[in-house]
């Protein structure tokens, strides 16, 4: 996907755009004084998504489809937080606000997305059933009853929803794109404010629950696997992360601020792999949503 003509796009909803990413420009250039890793990490993250990325799926959704599958990724993850913040001596004190919060997010993303999926004339979906033992509808998946007995358990469930749901974010962009023409200005307009407006939500949660259960902020992989929660249920939310090629550029190939290859986990955690629709789905309904 090209940057510029994101850019393009964002600037027609937003045309003071440039003017606040020129400060950010000049942060980047002193940015190595943070250190190698830090540097490798932001700076690629900066530039990254300049480079085209394509997402390869059988066809292109409407923009219909794309907002009620986002409405349903949303029902998911309301469903799961709620369930978790209002179970009375389940989270700690210490902790709790920082999950309300996300529940409440979440229960606001569902409620955007009915109304923006209503003003364009659509249907939005109903909520799904969900199992939360990964069960898909028997309840004795094989988490169990765990996500809401053990604390552990959830937290490191909710990092792997979060996680996916960024990328899914992600690997919608192409589609709206694709749709601008048969959409027309307005509706594409529409739904291109509500994914971005989402997407840097769900990365800002990703980055909460990581850093609340000790982990990086950003997901760290190795060469073989791109999971890095140690749940191997979600290896498969996480496939692809391991990637380390940009843009036909292989990235651990490059040099650091001290004159060194970047190893593997800092040319992974510069970037975030998109995941396509049919992945995702594939990998949640008959899991923890119930076909």
């Amino acid at each position: 996907m090209n940057l510029f003509n994101i850019i393009e796009e964002i600037e027609k909803i937003d045309p003071d755009f440039s003017d606040k990413v020129n400060p950010r420009r000049a942060a980047i250039k002193n940015i190595t004084s943070f250190g190698s890793k830090v540097a490798m990490a932001a700076v690629p993250f900066a530039f990254g998504t300049m480079i085209k990325r394509a997402v390869a799926q059988t066809s292109t959704p409407s923009v219909v489809a794309i907002l009620n599958y986002a409405l349903t990724l949303e029902f998911l993850e309301a469903k799961f937080y709620a369930n978790a913040v209002d179970k009375v001596g389940f989270i700690p004190a210490n902790i709790h606000p920082y999950y309300q919060t996300i529940a409440d997010d979440e229960s606001k993303h569902v409620e955007f997305l009915i109304n923006v999926i209503k003003s364009v004339g659509g249907t939005p979906v109903t909520s799904p059933s969900f199992d939360f033992s990964a069960g898909g509808g028997t309840g004795t998946g094989p988490l169990g009853n765990s996500v809401y007995t053990d604390l552990a358990t959830f937290q490191k469930v909710a990092v792997a929803f979060e996680d996916t749901g960024v990328r899914a974010y992600k690997g919608q962009a192409e589609n709206i794109l694709a749709n601008k023409t048969a959409a027309g200005a307005d509706l594409y307009k529409t739904v291109l404010t509500a994914a971005l407006s989402i997407h840097a939500v769900e990365a800002r949660h990703a980055s909460a629950t990581r850093q609340l259960i000790g982990a990086t902020p950003w997901i760290v992989s190795t060469t073989a696997k791109g999971n890095d929660t140690g749940v191997t249920l979600v290896d498969g939310n996480y496939d692809g992360e391991q990637n380390v090629i940009q843009g036909g550029v292989d990235v651990t190939t490059l040099k650091n601020s001290a004159g060194a290859s970047t190893s593997v986990s800092v040319a992974t955690a510069a970037f975030d792999e998109p995941l396509s629709m049919d992945a995702v789905l594939k990998l949640l309904v008959g899991t923890f949503i119930v076909k």
